[in-house]
């Protein structure tokens, strides 16, 4: 379940994952294209017991001294050492302000007699000239101060014509690995930032007391409505609860919720899924009815005043509650305004307080309707 969701996160992310694969590969070709190669040389030595030992003793002692680790340490020192980067660059008639992007760096490679030195810069040439010219020294200075072991070429440098970086293609691909992973991490962090935020805006919307709509919300939902399709029509009822002014102030908080309750209860009962509910105001609720013409409204304003005509027992407060319905109706033609529709629909449900044999009222562009005490 859990990776359904977050392959759900990412569905709806795509564009984020896309956006941070294309930023980052842009991103990695213009560093490539901005940065200046930088090529790398290695040359490897090898140090052997010294050719001018004439015994057998003095070669296997040679051996053993070789077998110590701060002999090698002490080659890579040497080869490291200013000395012989100053003689390396006279030997190459180089000016050391020359070398400032240059960096020269000697190994001793694991279990071996084995050394490795590494140029890298931005002259292909001059790294690989450089790496054999400090080797070459390294050689010389070695040699004749040991007379024990000697130090010599295993392989020497050459010019690379592929630069060690930038590499664009390489660089490209990374890029394009990192750019989808931060992507993927964006579109699940935007997702579940934008689920709560989504949760708390639907809270904004709706009533605390009811659990339904609030009126802001509805008489927004009416507007956009009208605006995106002004000629579908629709019906809009106002539902009050006359029975509930004289105990707004001396009920207690849980008996109006009760109250509440079965009103709204009532209300979604008779109502379709796609029907819209909302607290009008203190008393009221406002009902929604999409694509509903006047007949079939009228009929579902009717049911719900019969269902609401019920009394409402609250056994804990001794009370019987008469709700006292008023329902006024509107339905929606001829463009008319979201406010003109609005102040209809409160003079309709003006009228429908003045009738007290059936307190439903339906007003329509062309007849007002006022339904006998026989329609149903």
């Amino acid at each position: 379940m859990e990776i359904k969701l977050y392959l759900r996160m990412l569905q709806k992310g795509w564009w984020i994952i896309l956006l941070a694969m294309l930023v980052a590969v842009a991103s990695s070709l213009t560093v490539s294209y901005l940065t200046t190669p930088r090529y790398s040389a290695t040359a490897r030595f090898i140090i052997t017991p010294s050719p001018t030992l004439k015994t057998s003793v003095e070669v296997i002692n040679s051996l053993n001294t070789l077998d110590r680790a701060s002999v090698v340490a002490t080659y890579v020192e040497v080869m490291n050492s200013d000395k012989i980067l100053a003689d390396s660059l006279k030997f190459l008639n180089v000016s050391a302000d020359s070398l400032k992007d240059y960096t020269v760096n000697a190994v001793a490679l694991p279990s071996s007699s084995v050394l490795e030195l590494t140029v890298t810069g931005p002259d292909p040439k001059l790294v690989a000239d450089l790496s054999n010219a400090i080797g070459q020294q390294t050689i010389i200075f070695s040699n004749s101060i040991n007379f024990i072991l000697a130090i010599n070429f295993l392989d020497m440098a050459a010019p690379s014509p592929i630069p060690l970086s930038p590499q664009p293609l390489r660089d490209a691909g990374l890029a394009l690995v990192i750019g989808l992973v931060t992507g993927a991490l964006f579109a699940v962090l935007s997702e579940q930032i934008r689920i709560p935020f989504e949760v708390y805006r639907q809270r904004l919307n709706i009533d605390n007391m009811t659990g339904v709509y609030n009126s802001r919300y509805f008489r927004r939902l009416i507007e956009d409505m009208i605006a995106e399709e002004p000629d579908k029509n629709f019906s809009m009822g106002l539902v009050e609860i006359n029975g509930l002014r004289d105990l707004l102030e001396s009920l207690p908080p849980s008996g109006l919720q009760q109250i509440f309750k079965n009103v709204t209860d009532t209300l979604r009962n008779e109502l379709r899924g796609n029907d819209v509910v909302a607290r009008w105001d203190d008393v009221s609720f406002s009902i929604l009815l999409p694509e509903t013409p006047g007949s079939a409204a009228l009929k579902t304003f009717d049911r719900i005043f019969q269902a609401l005509s019920a009394p409402i027992d609250l056994p804990q407060f001794d009370l019987n509650i008469k709700l006292d319905p008023h329902i006024g109706g509107v339905v929606y033609s001829n463009r008319i305004a979201s406010q003109e529709l609005f102040t209809k629909a409160n003079d309709s449900l003006d009228e429908a307080r003045r009738s007290n044999a059936r307190p439903v009222y339906l007003w329509e562009m062309k007849t007002p309707f006022w339904p006998n005490k026989e329609t149903n």
